[in-house]
């Protein structure tokens, strides 16, 4: 009972992070003019992955665990695939911008300047993740209270 509600309050508090993360991930690409900015992208960046891979790996161990409901039910469930096709989108859109940002890493480990050109893109990215994160937390919650099961299954 205990490491299921830890698990369900680290996977609750993952979310903040990565909402947080991922805005002021945002607001520092929006910003990346000059190499000299680039530490808050690296720093907020850095929180975004961490939240995210505490997100995945509680969400892992809460539906595959046998802490939960077990698999069948989350296999089961419309709005956990609906969650799951939003975390893979997210993933997908996060692969050019992690890409782009350990390339902007190693210039400067380098010495030499990074090519900003596409941090505006970048932020576009990040704006649709967070779209995308909120709409996660709509399909967790709306699992949390049975929406989307047939009648008399929760």
């Amino acid at each position: 009972m205990l490491v299921r509600w830890l698990l369900a309050a680290l996977h609750l508090l993952a979310y903040g992070f990565a909402l947080a993360s991922i805005l002021r991930r945002t607001w520092s690409l929006r910003r990346a003019s000059v190499p000299a900015a680039l530490r808050s992208v690296f720093r907020s960046d850095s929180r975004w992955g961490i939240s995210a891979l505490v997100l995945i790996v509680t969400g892992l161990m809460r539906a595959f665990g046998g802490f939960e409901k077990g698999a069948d039910y989350y296999l089961h469930e419309p709005l956990f695939h609906v969650k799951i096709t939003l975390l893979v989108l997210i993933l997908i859109l996060e692969v050019p911008t992690m890409l782009g940002l350990i390339r902007w890493r190693a210039s400067i480990r380098n010495g030499a300047p990074p090519d900003l050109r596409k941090a505006r893109t970048y932020a576009r990215f990040s704006v649709v993740q967070t779209v995308l994160l909120v709409l996660m937390v709509f399909a967790a919650t709306g699992m949390a209270r049975g929406i989307g099961l047939p009648a008399g299954v929760v």
